[in-house]
């Protein structure tokens, strides 16, 4: 029997708490006994209280962290401070310090914070949710910030991505220790995907930042009206009445990116709109949005995104029934 524990701290989530419980406990053997035990405890074996206005009561202390398999750490808002550089709380330091080595710890989310306080993470790959990730980066400059995988597996430290996400590394893990079969009937059961394409990165807002001098708007302002044509540097140039080589330069600075970077990042969000409200062939989305073919349109996607146009509408526009092309 795989031991998992599932640390609650002050302030935790009670949704990501409950995921570990849910989908471990419908990870069965053919004959339908359990494969897991799930324990969900505290640092100190007392009660905690979530971020939903309940209090979380527990049977078990930092003993279930000693003696586990997994431990998880779902994200909590107890503990804002852990991205100003404040240390954690000497309990809860010292629970994780009990953790066996070799032992599988994981985070759901922002748990990774927790996990990057203890020193966990120091020289590893990891992930959190998109939203924090500029601080997490900035507040443990020693681990590399992936923030556009669902999650991360970097051997015995596995770190997820935003909310759902841990969903998809439970059934990670189980698909790892007992297979597909079993994953997928664990799935099945909690009505969820066994798998979902793409990463956190179709998920994430990327607004291009309003430039400072005004010197390309109108530049830009065409290229947007014209996604659908091969636009070249000399036309936005001549549209900003500039040589090419200060357009260049002054777009960068404005920007913050090239303007090929720029022009393939609109397209892609004017695809990503074509694909979650409208039911247009993926051909003809892709020539809307200047990509040209269907082709094209996949490598980009599956470029910046991680995952394919079909599977991006399948994703925001479940039942869409595209039309046939033109």
């Amino acid at each position: 029997m795989h031991r998992v524990a599932v640390l609650a701290l002050e302030g935790v989530a009670p949704f990501e708490l409950g995921m570990p419980s849910r989908v471990f406990g419908n990870a069965v053997a053919e004959d339908g006994s359990p494969l897991y035990e799930v324990t969900v405890c505290t640092a100190d074996g007392r009660p905690v209280a979530s971020d939903a206005g309940f209090t979380i009561g527990v049977t078990a202390g930092p003993e279930a962290l000693a003696a586990a398999d997994t431990v998880i750490v779902p994200p909590t808002h107890g503990m804002p401070g852990l991205l100003r550089g404040e240390p954690l709380p000497q309990p809860l330091a010292e629970a994780l310090a009990g953790i066996r080595p070799g032992t599988r710890t994981v985070s759901i989310c922002t748990g990774s914070e927790v996990l990057a306080a203890a020193g966990l993470l120091d020289g590893r790959t990891a992930t959190t949710h998109w939203v924090h990730a500029p601080e997490f980066r900035r507040a443990f400059p020693r681990i590399k910030v992936d923030e556009d995988v669902l999650f991360v597996d970097d051997g015995d430290i596995l770190t997820s991505a935003g909310v759902a996400a841990g969903i998809d590394l439970c059934l990670y893990l189980v698909r790892a220790d007992h297979g597909t079969a079993v994953a997928n009937r664990a799935a099945r059961l909690c009505v969820v995907p066994p798998w979902r394409d793409g990463g956190q990165a179709q998920y994430i807002d990327r607004p291009v930042p309003e430039p400072t001098v005004a010197t390309t708007t109108e530049a830009r302002a065409w290229a947007l009206e014209h996604l659908d044509e091969p636009l070249t540097l000399n036309q936005l140039a001549a549209q900003a009445r500039m040589s090419l080589r200060t357009f260049t330069r002054r777009f960068r600075d404005e920007v913050g990116m090239t303007p090929v970077q720029w022009l393939t990042a609109q397209r892609l969000d004017l695809a990503r709109h074509l694909l979650e409200s409208s039911d247009l062939p993926v051909d003809l989305v892709a020539h809307r949005s200047g990509f040209g073919s269907a082709n094209s349109l996949r490598q980009h996607m599956r470029s910046s995104l991680g995952t394919s146009p079909i599977a991006y509408r399948r994703t925001f526009r479940p039942g869409a029934r595209p039309a046939a092309a033109a």
